[in-house]
């Protein structure tokens, strides 16, 4: 559920991470390239010069009127031809539809791959390792095509709907970020691939009610919590042959498994991640391509569960395996130690060396130096809002580095280039708007002399900031980081609504140190000058780098100890005389949804309103990877999903709550509505309902929505929890408290 959360977050970043989700870096890492202006770019460092690398004059197709317009490119080991992306549609999540051409650096020629096949169906091309073939998916099954002679081969025939080959149903895009299911062999001559069998598993049946005037039923492969997950299988096609053999891979006949990683290892031999059904338990494997058998090579358990490597590091989600020393060892993460460290593993798995050590957490690995021995990585010892540059040594012997200036305190991004010479480096913190500057490393010196960061941290002025981070320790002992953002004008004799703001699960940070952190997207017009006290608290269980045992504290226990945190909290929170609390609303969306049903529903003398936009009532009807990796399994302990779902705690309610949610959620469905609707009217607990109509879980189709939506909020927000300072009826007492 978290990602949805990340999806709307991502709307307040777009202009920080928009340039540098377009850059790509050469294989040397001295130059990158852009798609700007219709033109694809070149820029050469040092000096960090442009050049026109395919003009837009040279993407016109013949006997088209219009330029390509181009979504992406993906270069040959050369850098010689280009395929470009283009035409393109969504499918769930991401754009991963569409149509290619190819376009030949050397003769300016420009051609059309898969002429022969639907528009918009091709996804993942990619070409051989050398250069002379591209393969793709096209309506679930393969196909190779040759770039000299343009023939298209259709590798497998039995694709369908039910039956997906090289690439993924609904849950495994969703929750493991699979979406490209084939790898090319490093001889050019097979393909690995994944195939889904999802025969035996149950459709959710979304009604379009709006595009015509019958409805139309909409099916979804769906795996709740404690259906099978559908099974997978891995196989590898000769190309010359059309023939695939499939992987020996064991599995568990009853309760299934999951492959969410797997490359080539050597030319005939496959690595992969097995993970068990509870997803605690991950064996990497190596497995012999010609015969099909496969062997464990290195194994780990917890006693929660146990994230991939996608799931903390974007930059895995289409692939790749970090091999060393020639292949002889590989780079893996493990929270084995409390923390979340990196490891070199032999090849064999029998040695292991940790390269990352201390009570920190590894957030993000940017680059592997290995000519020079370091990697580079993400981490925040001492401050889990923030975000800073690292690197130590490879070999494990060194002490972490910080690369980041000491002076620039807040969340930092990095680009780095192959070579580990040159980065694109982002900032902002709550007070200084996001800044791009290009430097060298490890210096971390400005290319050109630019100090764009420098620059803009001297020219913020964080007097004029209305946000606040603090700590809040409840009377559980739990410390918790928090924001809040004060009114304009704030005068501490008085009091103000609040307005909490939670996501509360695994998959959503919420206090994070940078520009727009506080800022309310739903919110129509400016919270701070209507006179809100919005406040942001990361209870145990959110994905901040405080150790394992912070993450993994809810282990079962999502909708009980992640609420009871947030709480608590703001029980403490209430201490200060300036918070009216007569007036407190909490709101949220997805997994922020739920928690505002179940802190309303739980702790209804707190909270006197809530907004919950698109929540999971009901944790049974949520899918089984995201749901049991986080509770189990409902098989062995249902009783957890019941108490920590909301409609378990409805009769509760007291304030007043509004529930929206969209028809067509492919991802939490409609029927968590109609459940939780029941409960409420079972026990006469009135409530405002919002069902927008076929709209996804981001409520974002249609024309007029987004405007719909927010001006719902903000008269709810405004009716239910008035805003404005009012005078307070203690008088003489001192409100104020360090930091505030």
């Amino acid at each position: 559920m978290g990602k949805k959360l990340q999806i709307l977050v991502c709307i307040l970043l777009a202009t920080i991470t928009s340039n540098a989700q377009q850059i790509k870096w050469a294989a040397d890492g001295n130059s990158y390239f852009k798609s700007e202006g219709g033109d694809i770019t070149k820029y050469t460092m040092p000096a960090n010069t442009k050049s026109v690398f395919i003009g837009r004059d040279k993407l016109k197709p013949e006997g088209l009127q219009k330029n390509l317009t181009v979504r992406n490119f993906y270069f040959d080991a050369t850098e010689q031809q280009v395929l470009l992306y283009t035409n393109t549609k969504k499918v769930w999540r991401l754009d991963t539809r569409g149509d290619y051409w190819l376009y030949n650096v050397k003769d300016g020629s420009l051609k059309q791959l898969g002429k022969s096949l639907p528009a918009s169906s091709m996804m993942f091309a990619k070409f051989s390792p050398d250069g002379k073939s591209v393969a793709y998916v096209s309506n679930y099954n393969l196909y190779v095509e040759d770039l000299a002679g343009g023939q298209i081969k259709q590798l497998t025939k039995d694709g369908n709907r039910k039956l997906i080959n090289g690439t993924f149903d609904w849950v495994y895009e969703e929750e493991f970020f699979c979406r490209d299911g084939f790898r090319w062999s490093p001889d050019s001559k097979q393909l690995a691939y994944w195939q889904i069998d999802a025969k035996s598993t149950k459709d959710y049946l979304m009604v379009n009610n709006t595009d015509s005037i019958y409805p139309v039923a909409v099916p979804v492969e769906y795996p709740v919590a404690g259906e099978a997950p559908s099974p997978y299988k891995i196989g590898v096609i000769e190309i010359a042959t059309a023939q695939t053999k499939w992987m020996d891979i064991p599995t568990d006949p009853i309760l299934q498994s999951y492959v969410p990683r797997m490359e080539w290892s050597g030319s005939n031999e496959l690595i992969l991640q097995h993970l068990n059904r509870k997803q605690n338990e991950s064996t990497l494997m190596l497995v012999n391509t010609t015969s099909g058998a496969s062997s464990a090579i290195y194994k780990e358990k917890d006693s929660a569960w146990i994230d991939i490597l996608a799931l903390w590091d974007n930059d895995y989600i289409w692939g790749g395996w970090d091999w060393l020393n020639a292949g002889k060892e590989f780079m893996w993460a493990s929270e084995k130690d409390g923390w979340r460290h990196l490891y070199r593993i032999s090849r064999d798995g029998k040695k292991e060396t940790l390269i990352t050590a201390g009570n920190y957490d590894v957030m993000d690995i940017c680059r592997i130096d290995e000519k020079n021995g370091y990697v580079y990585f993400m981490a925040s010892p001492t401050n889990a809002t923030q975000k800073y540059l690292y690197r130590t040594k490879l070999d494990g012997k060194g002490k972490a580095e910080q690369v980041s200036p000491a002076n620039q305190q807040g969340t930092h991004n990095y680009r780095i280039s192959a070579n580990g010479m040159y980065a694109q480096h982002s900032f902002s913190n709550y007070y200084t708007q996001a800044a791009q500057e290009w430097i060298t490393l490890p210096d971390h010196k400005g290319i050109n002399n630019e100090n764009k960061v420098a620059d803009a941290l001297a020219k913020a002025d964080k007097s004029k900031s209305n946000i606040t981070f603090f700590k809040v320790k409840t009377a559980d002992n739990v410390e918790m980081d928090a924001w809040m953002a004060k009114p304009d004008n704030f005068d501490s004799t008085k009091k103000y609504p609040i307005v909490f703001y939670v996501y509360t699960e695994p998959w959503g940070q919420n206090v994070i140190d940078q520009y727009g952190t506080a800022d309310n997207f739903l919110y129509k017009g400016d919270m701070a000058k209507d006179g809100y006290l919005y406040v942001s608290i990361d209870n145990r269980g959110t994905p901040v780098p405080k150790g394992r045992a912070w993450r993994k504290s809810v282990y079962r226990k999502i909708g009980l100890v992640n609420i009871r945190d947030q709480a608590m909290a703001a029980k403490e929170i209430f201490k200060w005389n300036f918070v009216d609390t007569s007036r407190v609303a909490v709101w949220g969306w997805s997994g922020g949804g739920s928690a505002t049903l179940n802190l309303m529903f739980q702790y209804p003398e707190i909270y006197k309103a809530g907004v919950a936009v698109a929540p999971v009532g009901n944790q049974l009807t949520y899918d089984n990877i995201y749901q049991e990796r986080y509770m189990g399994l409902p098989q062995e302990n249902r009783e957890d999903f019941v108490k920590g779902s909301p409609m378990t705690y409805a009769k509760n309610l007291q304030g007043n709550l509004l529930y929206v949610h969209g028809t067509g959620d492919d991802n939490v469905h409609y029927n968590n509505a109609d459940m939780l609707i029941n409960e409420l009217v079972k026990y006469n607990k009135q409530f405002q309902l919002m069902s927008y109509p076929n709209r996804t879980h981001s409520i974002s189709e249609g024309p007029g929505t987004f405007e719909h939506l927010s001006t719902l909020y903000t008269s709810y927000l405004r009716q239910h929890c008035p805003p404005g300072a009012r005078p307070s009826a203690v008088t003489g007492t001192t409100t104020e408290k360090k930091g505030f």
